[in-house]
């Protein structure tokens, strides 16, 4: 037999998790002493214990946890949903890493905000492009970022199993009530393709360019500085905004070269 303390770091869980799960009657004791009232484990009960344990992590409720548990979970189905779980996290992960990275972008613009950055713009008319495209809508702009590589992904495996060659790829970016909508794809003039949306760009008659180089992670940064550039030269944002990535293939970013296209209409 186990003492409560033992079992306990064994399994890796507290002791009142332990009297809170006993309360419950998830993992009830071996034995109590009548006198003392310490509690006793088996070894045995450790496989319960890490079940318990496995089914908390993905969010079951004690009374959902006890149901599993009655009803049997073995150990093929516990994996599945554990590795479900892992992939959540770390989507969560990216997601919290790419809101600090805004939230830091954010701090510095205010503390600098008399050294905005600034970029070489140019206004041009853009022409209609017809992409192969996935789309998506993000609740805010940290949770663009995990979106966009996926998504890029999707539609060149859709592409590659009609034998169909990539071209330039594009995204565009328009903030609306109910958060970001994204549309990314590949410019394409073939016929419709199962798992791909077939998006036409409209032609613009005016858009303010500029070329962002590198990481997409100082982007928002040659962004902010092109929107600088929008209200500078007395326009406003008129629909959504173009990314063109015309050097895209090493995997670290570094000599990515990124135009950035914001339509425009006069203020």
């Amino acid at each position: 037999m186990l003492s409560i303390g033992a079992f306990a770091q064994i399994g890796q869980v507290t002791h009142r998790m332990l009297r809170h799960w006993d309360t419950a009657g998830l993992l009830v004791p071996a034995h109590v002493n009548e006198f003392s009232g310490y509690r006793s484990y088996d070894p045995s009960q450790l496989a319960r214990l890490h079940r318990i344990v496995a089914l908390r992590q993905l969010g079951f409720g004690l009374d959902d946890v006890a149901s599993v548990l009655e009803e049997g979970v073995d150990v093929e189905r516990l994996t599945v949903l554990l590795t479900e779980r892992r992939a959540e996290v770390e989507e969560e992960h990216r997601i919290a890493a790419a809101r600090l990275v805004d939230v830091e972008r954010r701090l510095r613009l205010i503390t600098e905000e008399n050294h905005m950055s600034h970029i070489e713009a140019i206004e041009k008319p853009l022409p209609a492009v017809r992409l192969a495209a996935r789309t998506a809508v993000a609740p805010d702009q940290p949770s663009v970022g995990p979106l966009v590589g996926p998504l890029f992904d999707a539609v060149a495996d859709a592409l590659a199993s009609t034998g169909a060659a990539l071209t330039t790829p594009i995204a565009t970016y328009e903030s609306r009530e109910d958060g970001m909508h994204i549309t990314v794809g590949f410019a394409y003039s073939g016929d419709p393709v199962d798992g791909v949306e077939i998006v036409e760009l409209p032609a613009v008659a005016s858009a303010v360019c500029g070329v962002h180089l590198g990481t997409m992670e100082g982007i928002a940064d040659s962004w902010m500085a092109l929107h600088e550039e929008v209200l500078g030269r007395g326009a406003v944002p008129s629909g959504a905004g173009r990314e063109v990535y015309l050097r895209s293939e090493s995997e670290d970013q570094r000599d990515w070269v990124t135009e950035l296209q914001q339509p425009v209409a006069s203020a």
